[in-house]
């Protein structure tokens, strides 16, 4: 029974890990399902995580108590969406080199963010310590149940929504008439244009989309795990979630499998220092290991997972 409870934990906290990276993938996949390479998930994941936490701190001591990390939620989706536009504006509009973009809104969104927490709090390099943030939750009877109770009933609210978004992505792409143009758009631009879709428009609302749930995934880390918001906060999460979207094949199913992969590597991470042999390990050996395994799925996934046909491409409206 105690070893269940300790896979049961193991496996719970892989799904911590992994919420922020299946929201963030997710957002990969609309706006280079539609064309536009997204380089900046990096970037957009800082602006959510910045925003979150700024948000739940003003509104916890405007006393809106328990409402305050949904308050942070939605600001992190809205601000997500803002630092997209930039991207968005510049790769499609402009028809700037989309790669170029995406580092620039990464580093951008690194340098303004921490400037930005400086001025609201008095030259210190984080936000104070985040006193309401999600806490998980049991759902009844079901989290009763040996291993998978722990497993997957006892969870953070996030982790529900970052499932329950796999499924309704998986439904829009690929079986309503929005998924069908999206996907066109992404494929082949000049043959959606002569059928009457707008690409511009629709490459819009991808990258908007892509921040909405990429500024989600960085405001889960700290109403989540952190509970504040620095410099290193992020630190790489959205570069695991771009390797996330290409193994997983720009599908939300191979995105979700992927991202608990990922998930369970950083949760391996934090386990294997219970045990004594770690301590023979230096510590920065254990902290490589979710981003030395992230090198090794991309390297066996080269090769296999085949991009969107006009991925990265500039369309240039009436031209066929």
């Amino acid at each position: 029974m105690e070893f269940l409870t300790t896979l049961g934990d193991m496996f719970n906290t892989t799904l911590v890990f992994s919420t922020a990276l299946i929201l963030a993938a997710l957002g990969g996949i609309f706006s280079e399902r539609s064309g536009v390479i997204n380089i900046g998930l990096e970037g957009l994941m800082t602006a959510g995580a910045f925003s979150s936490a700024v948000a739940t701190y003003y509104a916890s001591e405007a006393g809106m108590g328990s409402v305050s990390p949904w308050v942070g939620l939605i600001a992190g989706l809205l601000f997500g969406v803002m630092f997209s536009l930039i991207h968005a504006v510049a790769s499609i509009t402009f028809s700037a080199n989309q790669v170029v973009s995406g580092v620039v809104i990464n580093f951008l969104a690194a340098g303004v963010t921490v400037y930005l927490v400086k001025i609201l709090f008095d030259g210190a390099g984080e936000t104070t310590t985040l006193q309401t943030v999600f806490s998980k939750i049991s759902i009844p009877f079901l989290s009763d149940i040996p291993f998978l109770g722990v497993a997957l009933f006892t969870a953070y609210p996030t982790t529900y929504l970052a499932l329950i978004l796999v499924a309704v992505t998986y439904y829009v792409l690929f079986k309503t008439p929005f998924g069908l143009r999206l996907r066109a758009v992404g494929e082949h631009p000049s043959a959606a244009d002569t059928v009457g879709i707008k690409v511009q428009k629709m490459r819009y609302l991808a990258v908007m989309l892509s921040g909405a749930l990429a500024g989600l995934g960085g405001a889960t880390i700290t109403l989540t795990t952190t509970s504040s918001f620095s410099h290193n906060t992020i630190s790489g999460q959205g570069f695991i979630a771009l390797a996330a979207m290409i193994f997983g094949k720009w599908n939300p199913i191979g995105v979700l499998g992927a991202a608990i992969f990922f998930g369970f590597a950083q949760a391996l991470k934090n386990f294997v220092q219970l045990f004594d042999f770690a301590a023979q390990i230096p510590t920065e050996f254990i902290y490589m290991l979710p981003y030395v395994l992230t090198i090794l799925v991309l390297v066996g996934a080269v090769g296999r997972a085949t991009p969107p046909s006009s991925l990265g491409e500039p369309y240039f409206p009436g031209k066929r």
